[in-house]
């Protein structure tokens, strides 16, 4: 059947009272051009047993969950007609995205605009991170091979250790369930885009399986503006696969083992005649044992690796980090209790091969962890305290914690409050490349927020406040400190990111209408400018509803003003964009789905110099027996 809310994003947490009128008119108030246009991000109440892994490290209820948490299923990933990750990470409350050019450039995720590399990111349980730049590459990931995204909002140092200063994004392949379900799509857009994908899953009581492959390519357009760069078309190609396999030996014991690969290789402008060209690899393995000893006790025992390898051409460079992961989770249930204990052991590599310029690069470093959790949800009140030793071979112990309250006033309304603490150990390559110091020392952040929420039926009001401090912050200083004339990497910054997020959805004759606006203020606390390539202000507001069988819907996202540079000189502009889009099944067993971006054609930047995609269109046909 036809997924009637194409953007089912279940947004759970920190939200209060207020009409839900308030929300278009608070969207008005902030963005003038705005009251005139309808529609966009499609955001849909959680169901209340859902589960939810990423904010714990455990299944819980959703409505368990103090954490600002957002889930995206693959209904919505399908429906939104999206090819980046990045792009539909970017319909939620609280997040902000740049990329430099079009698919298959380099682009960053701002959680509540905090740094990229500020956000842990996982893949069915694999971290992804690049010790060479810091954070994910998050071009490398295949969105054809993700089946749900988790995404929590504000710090979780304490519950995953390093990186999680601005939140936690977790995303999974599919799981097969039932009867063999095999599946082949087919799109074409301008730009001379081309995709196509097939796969199968199913699953018995024993043994679940999923398979998937896909391979995508576009010509795209030139990625820089200006006469100094080459005024090429600029085009990816990316072909991914995925494989999910689970035995269940009995109703104590459980093996689920998963593999990813995907190969991207992109053009970009880096000269003015050269045909430069990225080549990513992301390779991704993870293999667990489930164990449920009791009614009350269970443990997961995991081992993954993750590979990320960029290398350019025709002028070389290559950098590779492998990171491997050990975890020992402990759960014990009791009644409204639930505590957990975790053995934690990670592993970073990196290298990154000669060149004309530099040497070679090889180092490793390591962390052992013990966590702690404990959480209570009983009548009115759901209570969440994690603490969390990290040894880093490097730097020693360092200790983080958080707690989180939450307070039901009446089946309707929710307030919640948190606090936390986080860091994130400095990069290989911030320490020992030729712009490295070695005596860096791990960025540190503290983090406070208040919440509320309204809900009833279909309608929802939310709204959360926070403010998140950092120090020690890693900057790209002046030469003196390393081997470079250019300059050095060292600890000199400090940053607060503070804000506001909005959020409604509501249900009236037959259309579904959702929103959210940010107000934040990121800023460097020495200089007291903003942080650069974000808004101040942000917003989304969307509708979708059923007609004759047809899914129509819109998307507008609207951001005020930025700056490209930390001095606040160079000036990116506000921009205000509407898409549309449609599906139908028009077979039995055969979906339409068709997608306009940026439907007035609308030129604007999210990094100085780099071109977006303009006015761009999709058509889909999936095949799925039903």
């Amino acid at each position: 059947m036809t997924n009637t809310r194409p953007f089912n994003v279940r947004l759970s947490a920190l939200s209060v009272h207020a009409r839900v009128a308030v929300l278009p008119l608070a969207l008005a108030a902030a963005f003038p051009a705005v009251s005139q246009t309808l529609l966009a991000q499609a955001a849909t109440e959680p169901q209340l047993r859902e589960t939810v892994i990423t904010a714990t490290r455990v299944a819980r209820p959703l409505a368990d969950i103090v954490s600002d948490v957002s889930v995206i299923d693959r209904e919505t990933i399908e429906a939104s007609g999206a090819v980046g990750v990045i792009d539909v990470i970017s319909r939620l409350p609280g997040v902000q995205i740049t990329r430099n050019g079009g698919q298959g450039s380099s682009g960053s995720v701002y959680l509540r605009g905090a740094e990229s590399r500020f956000t842990a990111v996982y893949l069915d349980g694999v971290r992804l991170d690049s010790q060479s730049t810091g954070g994910v590459v998050w071009e490398q990931i295949p969105l054809s091979q993700i089946d749900r995204i988790e995404v929590v909002r504000g710090p979780a140092a304490a519950v995953y250790g390093s990186d999680a200063m601005g939140g936690v994004i977790q995303l999974f392949t599919k799981k097969g369930e039932g009867a063999p379900a095999p599946y082949v799509g087919v799109g074409l857009g301008n730009q001379g885009t081309r995709t196509v994908q097939a796969g199968v899953s199913g699953g018995t009581e024993q043994v679940d399986y999923a398979l998937g492959l896909s391979h995508e390519r576009a010509d795209g357009f030139s990625a820089r503006v200006g006469s100094a760069y080459n005024p090429d078309e600029d085009g990816y190609r990316r072909t991914s696969a995925n494989a999910r396999l689970g035995v269940q030996f009995d109703t104590t014991h459980r093996l689920e083992g998963t593999l990813l690969a995907s190969n991207l290789n992109s053009q970009y402008d880096g000269s003015k005649t050269a045909d430069d060209r990225n080549h990513h690899q992301l390779r991704t393995a993870s293999l667990a044992w489930l164990a449920k000893w009791s009614d009350v006790y269970s443990t997961r025992l995991q081992v993954t690796q993750g590979q990320s390898e960029y290398s350019t051409r025709p002028n070389f460079y290559m950098t590779e980090t492998t990171l491997h992961n050990y975890l020992l989770q402990n759960e014990w249930r009791l009644g409204a209790h639930l505590f957990t204990a975790a053995l934690e052991r990670r592993e970073d590599e990196l290298h990154n091969p000669a060149t004309e310029f530099v040497g070679d690069l090889q180092r490793d470093r390591s962390q052992n962890a013990l966590a702690l959790g404990y959480g209570l949800n009983q009548g009115a009140h759901t209570l969440q305290a994690n603490l969390r030793y990290d040894d880093d071979s490097e730097f020693g112990g360092k200790s983080t914690g958080s707690l989180s309250y939450g307070y039901a006033i009446t089946p309707q309304w929710r307030v919640t409050a948190a606090a936390g603490t986080s860091f994130r150990a400095p990069t290989l390559y911030h320490r020992f490349s030729e712009y490295g110091a070695p005596d860096l020392q791990p960025e540190k952040g503290r983090n406070v927020e208040l919440g509320a929420r309204w809900t009833q039926g279909e309608s929802s009001v939310g709204v959360v406040a926070y403010r998140n401090r950092v120090s020690n912050l890693i900057n790209f200083g002046a030469a003196g400190r390393c081997d470079s004339s250019f300059g050095c990497y060292e600890n000199v910054g400090r940053a607060e990111y503070k804000g506001v997020t909005l959020s409604a959805a509501h249900r009236i004759a037959g259309v579904s209408l959702h929103g959210s606006i940010d107000w934040q203020n990121p800023r460097d606390l020495d200089s007291g400018k903003l942080l650069a390539r974000r808004a101040k202000r942000y917003a989304t507001l969307g509708a979708d509803t059923l007609v004759a069988g047809w899914t129509l819907g819109a998307e507008l996202y609207a951001s005020a003003r930025r700056y490209d540079n930390a001095a606040n000189t160079n000036v990116l502009g506000g921009y205000t964009t509407l898409n549309l889009y449609t599906s139908k099944r028009v077979a039995r067993d055969v979906t339409l789905l068709a997608r306009v971006d940026n439907l007035a054609d609308k030129d604007y930047q999210l990094a100085r110099t780099y071109a977006t995609g303009g006015r761009t269109f999709y058509v889909g046909l999936k095949w799925a027996p039903q």
